[in-house]
């Protein structure tokens, strides 16, 4: 009995130090370690069989049994505050996402861009006099472009730029053209924008004013770092004529702006638990509402008033697994995170072809 527990014990050594050493054994996550082999390394309970789920599912490689370790006990932390939010009944809820196994710091040095005073969108909005309708959502009118996915790089601007002038142009000539988010990282610094450490959409649309266009996706794709500027004036998907900026603050004007003109870029204060957000209104009474507080940029396209915790319907750039399909519910009356702090959108040229 003895020399086979040892024999035992020795193969589970041996097992542990290939999983340590061999890189096909680390990719075994890809294709997903079984539930007992998970237990083996990481002991039981609920929240290993949960990080066993998560691992497989987003297709996790950890380089080292270390790492493996060290990503359970960050799932485990982010588990504790989904479940634990989730028990106070909110009007929103959370769930395990592509982010779970990520510190908050993380998220924040990745997917964020560090807090910045957005001061320049100030005043030269012109407040309508028509009572806006109760609710409204551009995705109805067809002119807002699928949901796309930032990556690892604090471009959420570019995105919350190509978004709004998308839906512009879609309107303006009838075709939908999807714009290329990696010209304003590499091109656009001249305008106090910083690629992947953070940037404006106001500060973008002018940008793309001024340099005359902006080019397809296709032309110029996406690669999520920073690079250097390979513009192409013959590849221009859409112009800027003119760039029209929220009162900051006045979310009233922000109402009217999206019933009566088009989806607008916003940015807002992102916290800690809202990066699990999965549906609902997400409220809070502990985010900030000015201009030196807002960390990322997204797009408004639409509200809902009648709704008994009256909302705006902002599509993110997290990719179609976060939230609604990539979408979030964020409560309305309140310039809730700062939303309406940062608010601008373009107008196109009527002669664009």
């Amino acid at each position: 009995m003895a020399l086979a527990m040892a024999l035992a014990m020795a193969a589970i050594s041996l097992s542990t130090a290939r999983f340590l050493d061999d890189s096909s054994a680390i990719s075994m996550v890809i294709d997903g370690i079984s539930p007992a082999r998970f237990t083996e390394l990481l002991g039981e309970g609920h929240k290993v069989a949960r990080f066993h789920e998560f691992a497989t599912r987003h297709k996790r490689v950890y380089g080292s049994l270390v790492e493996l370790r060290e990503r359970f006990v960050t799932f485990s932390r982010n588990l504790e505050l989904i479940e634990e939010t989730n028990r106070k009944e909110l009007p929103y809820t959370l769930a395990v996402n592509q982010f779970a196994d990520m510190s908050w710091e993380e998220f924040k040095k990745h997917n964020l861009f560090s807090s910045q005073n957005c001061s320049a969108t100030t005043t030269n909005s012109v407040r309508a006099f028509l009572t806006p309708p109760s609710k409204k959502d551009w995705r109805d009118d067809k002119i807002v472009s699928p949901v796309k996915n930032q990556q690892h790089c604090g471009s959420c601007w570019t995105f919350s730029t190509t978004g709004a002038l998308e839906s512009a142009h879609a309107q303006a000539t009838g075709k939908m053209v999807v714009l290329s988010e990696q010209q304003l990282v590499d091109c656009a610094g001249g305008y106090n924008n910083f690629g992947c450490n953070g940037g404006l959409p106001s500060q973008a649309f002018e940008y793309i004013r001024y340099n005359g266009g902006l080019d397809t996706e296709d032309s110029y794709p996406y690669t999520g770092h920073d690079g250097k500027c390979t513009y192409n004036q013959n590849s221009i998907g859409a112009k800027v004529y003119d760039v029209v900026n929220i009162t900051e603050g006045a979310e009233d004007e922000l109402i009217h702006a999206v019933a009566f003109n088009r989806p607008v870029s916003i940015a807002y204060e992102v916290l800690k638990d809202f990066r699990f957000y999965k549906s609902g209104v997400y409220t809070s009474n502990v985010c900030g509402t000015g201009p030196d507080t807002v960390n990322h940029a997204v797009l408004a396209v639409g509200y809902n008033r009648d709704a008994p915790v009256p909302y705006w319907i902002i599509k993110n750039s997290w990719g179609e697994s976060f939230g609604l399909d990539g979408y979030f519910y964020m409560e309305m009356g309140k310039n809730m995170c700062g939303i309406a702090t940062c608010a601008s959108y373009p107008v196109v040229p009527e002669d664009f072809n």
